[in-house]
């Protein structure tokens, strides 16, 4: 009962820090803003200059919401494979996923050096976002086929890692051969941005995010039975193979529409998970995945904020800062509690 309490309020306390960074990421950055009239703008009211409200709701805000919705798809899904595979090492893209859109997005960027006609789909960011996604989508297809033959769990995790250095070697390939602009481009691509999502994008993004919650949230029970190896799992009655396929689906849906809609974003989806762990100090997946999500928000948005550089007109890659930033952080709590809970 002591410990319902404590995990509650730190819930609670979770809630309020997030809803503060949410505040302070909506009210930084290269132009610099009064809290006030973020506030204004937030709760509807007139606002003392019009291209205010105009940053404030139509990109400030969609991007917060972005990072909310990437920093919490990627948390859970680093939960989800490390706890499929046993493997405190394993993050959201083990499978491929990540190589994949990579893969799709080479393609019809890189692609447009020597393919004719593909340049004019390359300059459309939803074509990026439907690149990326068809090419997550046919490495997971790939490896659900192999899945459905195999037994062991590792050895999925082996064949997700060899998808991975196909796709790598083909847009290694294309690069080698790709001008300058186009590499470029793809390389900007690779830093990853959480601000070009319209907010109809931005819906679609957060019915896919749902979706994959709710599959984490019925494999619960799975999931927990899972930490104590697959032989106790089917001591219980569980059904390995489709627990397994509902956990690959979940995390396909998560990390695979993060990387689609924000592109590929590293550290968290690795660190959080561990992150939240050592905090809490269970491995209970009923109490770790709403604090995971929460984790993960306020870490994205936190990451997010910084990489603004606010008052400059500089904006840093997202993808570095999530690294940079959350790195030490985990290095710091590991060396503090001097064991790894897994």
């Amino acid at each position: 009962m002591k410990n319902s309490i404590t995990y509650r309020l730190s819930y609670g306390i979770l809630i309020i820090v997030l809803f503060g960074v949410f505040f302070i990421n909506i009210g930084l950055g290269s132009v610099s803003i009064p809290f006030k009239e973020v506030l204004i703008a937030l709760t509807g009211g007139e606002v003392s200059k019009e291209s205010w409200k105009y940053i404030i709701l139509n990109y400030r805000l969609p991007k917060a919401f972005t990072a909310i919705l990437v920093g919490s798809g990627l948390s859970l899904s680093g939960l989800l494979m490390q706890t499929l595979f046993r493997n405190p090492l394993a993050g959201p893209f083990v499978l491929g996923i990540s190589s994949g859109a990579s893969l799709g997005v080479s393609l019809l960027v890189l692609g447009s050096s020597f393919i004719a006609g593909s340049s004019l789909l390359a300059v459309s960011s939803a074509s990026i976002a439907i690149a990326a996604s068809l090419g997550s989508f046919l490495v997971l297809m790939a490896v659900m086929v192999v899945a459905s033959k195999i037994r062991d769990t590792m050895a999925i995790l082996i064949i997700g890692l060899m998808f991975g250095s196909i796709t790598t070697a083909i847009v290694s390939v294309l690069s080698y051969f790709s001008n300058s602009e186009k590499l470029q481009q793809y390389i900007f691509w690779t830093f990853g941005s959480l601000g070009d999502l319209s907010w109809n994008a931005l819906l679609l993004f957060s019915i896919i995010i749902t979706l994959g919650i709710l599959m984490s949230i019925y494999s619960l029970k799975s999931l927990n039975s899972l930490l104590l190896g697959e032989n106790y799992a089917k001591s219980l009655g569980l059904n390995i193979k489709k627990s397994r396929f509902l956990i690959i689906i979940a995390t396909s849906l998560l990390a695979g529409s993060v990387t689609a809609f924000a592109g590929p974003i590293a550290f968290i989806g690795l660190a959080v998970p561990h992150l939240t762990k050592q905090i809490f100090n269970t491995t209970n997946h009923r109490i770790l995945l709403p604090a995971i999500l929460l984790y993960g928000a306020i870490i994205m948005l936190i990451c997010d904020t910084i990489a603004q550089l606010p008052s400059s007109d500089y904006t840093l890659p997202i993808n570095a800062i999530t690294s940079l930033v959350g790195a030490p952080v985990v290095i710091w709590l590991l060396t503090r509690k001097r064991k790894m809970i897994f």
